[in-house]
């Protein structure tokens, strides 16, 4: 690269105008190389993008699972005779004939629904006919509690915990909104954010990625684990927080309210899923 420069008189004299030419290289956030000014000197550059102060949010952040709170919801509609809607969070559903057998499920996967007892139903997803899970669902006398039995079959051995649900909505037998009754968070994972284009952010977490400007409109997620209709779209609501809204097929799913602390340490996150009584808390600390 070269340049018209203007070389001053002082320290050594003989100013004026000079041109400056710029040979290097550029490797992710550092450059350098060598430089000379014709006729007049050479030596060489570096150069460091500064990242973290054009942006508080920019960094890496370890959930911490002590401070945080999530809500576990599931909701079963009844879309025809025997068949069921049955979706486990935002975006996420399978619709199925409840008769046992395998059939197509999410991103991949088959699961299949059992009515054992009008109180009792088996749940199995299986990924190319290697079992992920087995569930078996209780309903409390008075139904309004379900007990999810469930069984991690990829675990050596599998491993069995059992999950208490409310009801929030619905009257009787399995359809309906259930809401955990346990909120704690029992693992953590990294959020990593980065800038994207002009004045926007690439927040990473497990393979998936938004990439964003706050401008309101809407942006496709990437991510395997992610439908492919989803967009996000948001805006700022200070300097320390963001406002953003996911959306699939065009509905809103989650609404989410990013919060820096006063000193940058700290980011929490408020996630509302849409049709959940209560939000989901997670507190991040800067790494």
């Amino acid at each position: 690269m070269n340049f018209n420069a203007n070389w001053p008189d002082q320290p050594a004299g003989n100013g004026g105008p000079a041109k400056a030419i710029l040979a290097g290289w550029v490797d992710g956030d550092t450059a350098g190389g060598r430089m000379s000014v014709a006729g007049k000197t050479d030596g060489s550059w570096t150069a460091t993008r500064k990242l973290a102060a054009s942006d508080p949010f920019i960094g890496k952040w370890m959930l911490d699972a002590s401070k945080s709170s999530a809500i576990d919801t599931m909701k079963v509609d009844p879309v025809g005779a025997n068949r069921y809607a049955i979706t486990f969070g935002p975006g996420a559903v399978d619709t199925i004939t409840a008769d046992g057998t395998d059939q197509p499920g999410l991103r991949g996967t088959t699961l299949s629904v059992a009515i054992e007892a009008p109180d009792r139903w088996k749940v199995v997803r299986k990924d190319k006919g290697r079992k992920l899970l087995t569930g078996i669902w209780r309903l409390s006398k008075d139904g309004k509690t379900l007990s999810d039995e469930y069984t991690n079959e990829t675990a050596a051995p599998p491993s069995t915990v059992t999950y208490a649900y409310k009801r929030t909505s619905g009257s009787s037998g399995f359809p309906g909104m259930w809401e955990n009754t346990n909120d704690k968070v029992n693992s953590s994972f990294q959020l990593e954010i980065q800038p994207y284009e002009d004045g926007g952010l690439s927040l990473s977490t497990r393979g998936d990625a938004r990439q964003m400007k706050f401008d309101g409109k809407e942006y496709p997620h990437h991510g395997a684990n992610l439908n492919a209709d989803a967009t996000s779209s948001g805006h700022r609501g200070s300097e320390r927080s963001l406002e953003i809204t996911d959306k699939i097929g065009g509905e809103v799913v989650v609404s989410n309210q990013v919060d820096l602390s006063s000193d940058l340490q700290t980011l929490t996150l408020t996630v509302h899923p849409a049709g959940q009584s209560h939000p989901n808390i997670l507190v991040f600390h800067r790494q």
